[in-house]
């Protein structure tokens, strides 16, 4: 691999690293004021719930229901998971509103250490734990009365397409997922980007995590690496390689900044994703549907490329012209809701 291109993903992937069951919720009118990165659609209501993963932590999510549903009657339902490093109120929220807008029940949700779920130390990353995230918010959706447990599906942006597609090659109770945007954090984080990283570089990189264990029971708090600013910057840092200057037009910019979406992740939570392999059994998810999303010029159009081929039918590939990566975290005129609505209208049915 060329030092150059080895550079190149050590900058991008610090910006993209990084009992009883019980469920609260909390009407629209009692929560703080909006703070999403979107406008409230006059076509939804809006509730904070929250609920319990596997692990005892309490996942924060925000669900959306069409405004004059009928709670007497069943309803098919989305889970929406968020980019990495993301949090609910940015791109993931904004597909939960569209979503219940064309008549599902909808949450997005907050993973495990991050957001406002719970979770010691903050902003870990669990390739295990994003995994069960997604079945506790299947957990959640099927145990509401006004949602038919037998038409529930999932939605994965970026990293957590690839921890929705894990989830439903186990899962059975998912009865069709869609990756938009998607990144194989494990993949890149354990072959480097393009599957660039020479076994030599992984061995440097797992010695210097595992020194840095010792160094984080020393100090008693984990290495977090530097993230976005708290506050929307102005313009665009100098320097930055084009991937990274994408991440910071979203998450470091007016776009989609949120102070609670920091971007990377505790420095060992990567040696998590070197042993294991979100996609590795994604044909089980056959016969039940996948549905992919890229953009045209998507950098990281190769997972889902290689993700599509891996895939057993049925599945579709949807390709957005002239879009790239972060285009379809926000941009409502690019995300192809239509084909969405008719994906999930027709696989849970």
């Amino acid at each position: 691999m060329k030092e150059n291109s080895y550079a190149g993903f050590k900058i991008a992937a610090a910006i993209i690293m990084g009992v009883l069951f019980s469920v609260t919720a909390v009407s629209a009118a009692d929560a703080p004021e909006w703070d999403k990165t979107f406008a409230l659609s006059d076509k939804v209501q809006h509730e904070k719930v929250t609920y319990p993963n596997r692990y005892g932590l309490t996942i924060a999510a925000d669900m959306y229901l069409p405004k004059n549903m009928d709670k007497s009657k069943k309803y098919a339902a989305i889970l929406v998971g968020t980019p990495y490093g993301g949090v609910k109120e940015q791109g993931a929220g904004i597909y939960a509103q569209t979503m219940a807008e064309r008549g599902f029940a909808a949450v997005a949700f907050d993973e495990s250490y991050n957001g406002e779920s719970s979770g010691q130390p903050r902003h870990l990353s669990s390739p295990d734990i994003f995994v069960e995230d997604f079945s506790a918010g299947v957990d959640f959706l099927g145990t509401r009365p006004f949602v038919d447990r037998n038409k529930i599906g999932v939605i994965g942006i970026c990293g957590s397409g690839a921890f929705a597609l894990s989830a439903a090659q186990v899962d059975q109770r998912i009865k069709a997922v869609a990756a938009a945007s998607m990144y194989d954090m494990s993949r890149v984080i354990r072959q480097g980007w393009k599957d660039g990283m020479t076994g030599e570089q992984r061995t440097q990189m797992l010695g210097e995590l595992s020194e840095q264990r010792w160094k984080d029971f020393e100090n008693g708090s984990p290495l977090l690496p530097p993230g976005f600013p708290s506050e929307p910057a102005a313009s665009l840092p100098e320097g930055l390689d084009p991937i990274s200057s994408e991440f910071f037009e979203y998450y470091g910019m007016e776009r989609g900044h949120h102070p609670r979406s920091h971007g990377p992740f505790t420095a060992t939570s990567n040696m998590a994703f070197m042993n294991f392999s979100l996609n590795a059994h994604i044909k089980d998810i056959s016969p039940r549907p996948i549905l992919f999303i890229m953009g045209e010029n998507a950098h990281s159009r190769y997972f889902t490329e290689d993700a599509y081929e891996m895939a057993a039918e049925p599945k579709e590939l949807v390709i957005v012209p002239g879009a790239r990566h972060i285009d379809l975290y926000d941009r409502t005129d690019r995300i192809p809701f239509d084909k969405l609505e008719a994906f999930f209208g027709s696989h849970l049915n």
